[in-house]
């Protein structure tokens, strides 16, 4: 074997391993917190918006905040994480699974912002579109993640068409909209990271 078949058989070997590794640093307690945290603002929506069609605004910052909390929960879980494994085996494999759902997060928010500055009637759209760019993160991720996630990605596909078709007129930002889908998806996401991982490691 030459230098040259040597070089290329080391990197097939890496990209193997690339493909076959596991990323760990999503843990199921802050996911299934994820969960909890949007029935609670579900539950507690009406209190601030009795009528959310007539401010779309802040029905768009209550959830984005809820996303943010959610997102920079799940940061820290895996900052801490990073900083006790060892930042030069873990770092790479963080930065890839941040990388790879980053774009469809930046793809909703500019979405959102384009739908409330020249169509803002088209708001009821939002709580799907949401759903559905969710499960494109979902499936940007699923290399990275154990195989049931799949599962997860197709169901916020689902959910997010079934809630475009669904919630039209005074449903459209009803809690049910966002709480639901958000909270039952998460629970399902918390359940396979715990099945699949957690679990037979003891690792929380």
């Amino acid at each position: 074997m030459d230098l040259r078949e040597a070089l290329e058989s080391i990197s097939t070997i890496r990209q193997r391993m690339a493909q076959t590794e596991v990323f760990r640093g999503y843990r199921s307690l802050p996911v299934a917190g994820s969960a909890l945290l949007a029935m609670i603002v579900g539950s507690m929506q009406a209190t601030f918006l009795p009528r959310p069609e007539q401010d779309v605004a802040g029905y768009v910052a209550l959830w984005s905040g809820v996303a943010l909390l959610s997102v920079a929960i799940a940061g820290l879980t895996m900052f801490l994480r990073d900083r006790v494994a060892g930042t030069s085996e873990t770092r790479p494999i963080t930065w890839l699974a941040i990388g790879q759902f980053i774009p469809c997060l930046v793809g909703a928010a500019a979405v959102t912002a384009v739908i409330m500055r020249v169509a803002p009637a088209s708001a009821w759209l939002l709580p799907g579109l949401w759903q559905v760019f969710f499960s494109q993160g979902v499936f940007a991720s699923c290399r990275l993640l154990p195989r049931p996630a799949f599962a997860v990605g197709v169901f916020y596909l689902v959910s997010g068409l079934l809630t475009l078709i669904l919630a039209r007129g005074a449903d459209a930002l009803s809690p049910l909209a966002m709480a639901l889908p958000f909270g039952f998806g998460q629970l399902l996401s918390a359940g396979v990271l715990y099945w699949t991982l957690e679990r037979k490691r003891g690792d929380f």
